[in-house]
């Protein structure tokens, strides 16, 4: 359906995105079908701290995906869906994968993918990274990323991943790096409510307040929130609708948004 009066159609929006050519080089995991956390007799358990705390340790293990691809965010938009109903979504360009490696339970003691995208002039690699592409034929890449998964054994050495392996309507995982929002005090970083604003307080309103003890520890314990360096970590974010994989534009849209910046 035609969007409202006004406004792009879906192809020009997308069109006018990938013409920018900016991207974070940041890689983003999509994992196809979000993984159940853990499971027990083969049924499903919604909660992954409920499941840690109710079950046994030897009842319990961790599912991986099923399949999973790396890709690059270039930003967001919005379409519309067949009720004229704006629908927020991240793009996210997946550049086809070379598979570099194969890791198995026999040889390496787990199951994985480790796989290149992109291409990279020889001369910028060291000889045990040129040696690591020759011994498996394929062409080096701008870096090296390793994708667990649930079986290994369904891909080969110079097999390439694309967007087709996801379809439209999946549930997917995307594990990637956050925003760095550097050094920030407590009540941004913990959500502190701060000191009082009335008459009396002088200057604190933002303070964190008393960290330390009596003789008795007579020390600060670790793990104490305090202000420091915030953002810039591996983030996740689960159950994120596919609303379109083009194989031919080498893109993704994810229903809502992924962690990470845009062309930073």
């Amino acid at each position: 359906m035609a969007p409202p009066a006004g406004h792009l159609s879906q192809s020009a929006i997308l069109d006018r995105f990938m013409s920018k050519g900016e991207c974070a080089l940041l890689h983003f995991y999509v994992l196809g079908r979000r993984p159940r956390r853990y499971t027990e007799a083969n049924i499903p358990i919604s909660s992954a701290g409920c499941a840690r705390a109710e079950l046994p340790r030897e009842g319990r293990h961790e599912a991986m995906a099923k399949k999973a691809i790396v890709g690059e965010k270039v930003g967001m938009t919005q379409i519309w869906d067949d009720q004229n109903r704006a629908i927020p979504v991240t793009l996210v360009r997946v550049t086809p994968c070379r598979v570099v490696q194969v890791k198995t339970p026999e040889s390496d003691g787990y199951s994985a993918v480790q796989v290149t995208f992109g291409a990279q002039r020889p001369s910028r690699l060291n000889k045990p990274e040129l040696g690591h592409f020759a011994k498996a034929g394929v062409e080096p890449g701008k870096r090296l990323v390793e994708l667990r998964v649930d079986d290994a054994g369904q891909y080969s050495v110079g097999d390439e991943i694309n967007a087709t392996i996801l379809s439209a309507g999946e549930k997917v995982d995307v594990t990637g790096v956050s925003k760095g929002k550097g050094y920030a005090g407590v009540m941004k970083r913990h959500n502190f409510k701060g000191l009082g604003a009335g008459h009396g307080t002088h200057k604190k309103h933002r303070a964190p307040g008393a960290i330390g003890a009596c003789a008795t520890p007579a020390r600060v314990f670790k793990g104490t929130k305090m202000a420091g360096r915030m953002g810039h970590e591996q983030v996740t974010t689960l159950n994120l609708e596919v609303v379109q994989a083009d194989a031919d534009r080498q893109i993704i849209l994810l229903k809502g948004a992924v962690p990470g910046p845009r062309g930073g």
